[in-house]
């Protein structure tokens, strides 16, 4: 065969070879694409599912600890069954606007962007609907990113889901303290008590412990968490005009 035809023979089997490998890649990619497209959407369709008031959802964390084998000890108590007391602890201790709110608190958060873009220290505006989305479905830690996706979620949660289920379920994913979720396992594990027969005090202990549940600890309270505790226990006491929407 001459090298003409050798060279002929060589370039047309290697073109189709080369389609083939790029039309791959192009499927990988519009794989990929769709996959990404589902991710962003799963979450809202979640969002309608958690409106039923059967539906117990879990958050990431929770999912994560039980994967890895670090256990999770969790029971799911209605909103009717948790002492008023405690809504009212963690409300003002991290939401006073809770029943005013479309679940961003506007002005909060733009205090907090102005301040960042300034390069001040500042504390998170996150609403306990932006605290719900977070949990139930994204990751911890702060990035913008993160930020991005979560206000959105928070809007359409608050949108779609009444005050006292949004209530229900943050009360029933948030992080008690290491392993332990929902107020009901954190009312046991740290006054042997049922979230229902929980108590002025011990209902503000848990609230300042939010933040950072793997560090202050409500059951064994340090000074400084017992004058936190202290000063949500008092704003407690005087929330009657911001828990209309819960107990209105």
């Amino acid at each position: 065969m001459s090298q003409r035809h050798r060279h002929f023979g060589e370039n047309f089997e290697t073109k189709p070879r080369g389609r083939r490998k790029r039309a791959g890649i192009g499927r990988w990619i519009g794989r990929l694409f769709l996959l990404g497209v589902f991710l962003l959407i799963l979450p809202y369709l979640l969002i309608l599912l958690y409106r039923i008031e059967i539906v117990r959802p879990w958050s990431t964390l929770m999912a994560y600890g039980l994967v890895t084998g670090q256990g999770v000890e969790r029971t799911w108590v209605p909103f009717e069954d948790v002492a008023p007391v405690l809504v009212q602890s963690v409300m003002m201790s991290e939401d006073g606007q809770f029943c005013a709110h479309d679940g961003i608190d506007w002005e909060a958060l733009n205090k907090v962007i102005d301040g960042a873009l300034e390069g001040e220290s500042t504390r998170g505006a996150s609403t306990i609907p932006m605290q719900t989305a977070k949990n139930l479905f994204l990751w911890p830690g702060r990035s913008f990113v993160r930020k991005a996706l979560e206000v959105p979620l928070a809007m359409a949660s608050d949108y779609i889901w009444p005050k006292q289920r949004m209530m229900e379920i943050y009360l029933n994913i948030a992080e008690w303290a290491p392993g332990v979720y929902g107020i009901e396992a954190a009312a046991q594990h740290h006054f042997g008590v049922s979230a229902a027969n929980l108590n002025a005090s011990q209902s503000a202990l848990l609230a300042v412990s939010l933040p950072n549940p793997h560090q202050r600890n409500a059951g064994s309270p340090g000074d400084g968490l017992r004058r936190l505790a202290g000063n949500i226990e008092g704003r407690a006491r005087q929330s009657g005009a911001y828990i209309t929407c819960l107990y209105g």
